[in-house]
């Protein structure tokens, strides 16, 4: 019998990122939506082109260590900051429930925290001056939710 190595499950070959790899892409793309910054000018920032970054965000590429580096100091957040609310993947995959973490990571893009649009919102909310509008603009949105959900029912 003859041993190998174990069949890669992610990465190059296999048609599918890693879940590590997918979820810092993702946190990378929030934070630079939520800077107002376009794909072009990040890639301009560490010397990539703008389908490097979408690459990168799709978790399609493995950030190295020194692009994360640069990319942390551009975005102006600490390195820790694109592997926050990632969870234990070593023990999730040790423990036999990989799978469940990679189904977790694909549930991200349907999560509506992750969106553009929400990011784009929370942005244009800071950017209003007056916190007496902002409040009233946060009222209007709850009662809107609200009567939302009342015609659900």
């Amino acid at each position: 019998m003859a041993r190998g190595r174990p069949k890669a499950e992610y990465g190059r070959g296999t048609g599918r990122p890693h879940p590590v790899d997918v979820h810092v892409g993702g946190r990378v793309r929030m934070r630079r939506t939520l800077l107002g910054m376009s794909q072009e000018k990040l890639g301009e920032a560490i010397g990539l082109t703008f389908q490097q970054v979408q690459k990168y965000e799709r978790g399609t590429n493995r950030i190295g260590s020194s692009r994360l580096y640069d990319l942390s100091k551009v975005l102006d957040v600490p390195i820790g900051f694109f592997f926050e609310e990632l969870g234990d993947w070593q023990s999730a995959k040790s423990s036999g429930k990989a799978r469940a973490f990679a189904e977790e990571q694909a549930d991200y893009e349907l999560d509506p925290m992750a969106k553009r649009e929400t990011l784009e919102l929370v942005r244009a909310y800071y950017r209003i001056k007056d916190p007496a509008v902002r409040k009233r603009l946060f009222d209007m949105c709850k009662v809107l939710a609200n009567a939302a959900e009342e015609s659900d029912d």
